[in-house]
């Protein structure tokens, strides 16, 4: 584990935003993703200083739960971004439930070790904004982006989404939770590998067909972390 991460932990538990993490048991995730269920999870919290889930009812509805490694890798990117990508706001979206199973309409979600994120985007002055969500956008799930990554006078920032990709990579690594897929609209993502981060970018073991949902408005991200049999 690298020297700085003990104390990007022990800062966001001072914060109050790692403390659940950091105080419990580690959690223990059954089956897969698409088949399991999750004890001992984490709650992720609802905002910090440049992240935000993407709705309070999902969190009060008990959807942003996730295995404790899943969520130190979270909060530890979130941390080297305030400086890698300083004013750039990041929302997370659907995770799981507190004891995994099934999350309709996903198809996945179901042990805690994955996690949708919603793409930053900037508005029409350049400035970094959170993707609105409301019912009546799905919380933001039925936002339709183009083939220039544009919709409602938003546009995608690669920039930020590769640099977050990037640092949730290295942190995924050192704590033990490293990506195992990344899911996003393939049509998006010529743009995402021409920022600079583009040539690791391109390393990262993205799902390269279409997915059975466009994933243009969110990347969903699939961590690897030992599971135990599941037989429910």
């Amino acid at each position: 584990m690298a020297p700085g991460i003990p104390f990007l932990i022990m800062t966001f538990a001072v914060a109050g935003l790692m403390s659940s993490a950091a105080a419990a048991p580690d959690s223990v995730c059954y089956g897969t993703s698409s088949h399991g269920r999750l004890q001992g999870g984490v709650q992720l919290p609802e905002r910090g200083k440049n992240f935000v889930a993407y709705s309070p009812m999902g969190t009060e509805m008990g959807r942003t739960w996730v295995h404790a490694a899943v969520a130190r890798a979270m909060l530890a990117s979130w941390q080297q971004l305030d400086t890698a990508a300083p004013g750039v706001i990041y929302v997370y979206g659907e995770t799981g439930h507190q004891a995994g199973g099934p999350m309709p309409p996903h198809r996945t979600h179901e042990a805690g070790i994955a996690v949708d994120f919603m793409v930053p985007v900037r508005d029409a002055s350049g400035r970094s904004v959170r993707l609105p969500a409301s019912v009546g956008n799905k919380y933001g799930y039925a936002w339709e982006f183009d083939a220039a990554g544009k919709a409602g006078g938003l546009t995608i920032d690669y920039e930020a989404l590769g640099e977050h990709l990037v640092q949730l990579d290295r942190a995924g690594k050192q704590l033990q939770a490293p990506i195992g897929r990344i899911i996003f609209d393939p049509r998006l993502m010529p743009a995402l590998f021409k920022t600079r981060h583009g040539a690791e970018l391109k390393a990262m073991p993205f799902m390269r067909t279409q997915p059975w949902i466009r994933h243009d408005e969110h990347y969903h991200v699939d961590f690897v972390v030992p599971c135990q049999p599941f037989n429910g």
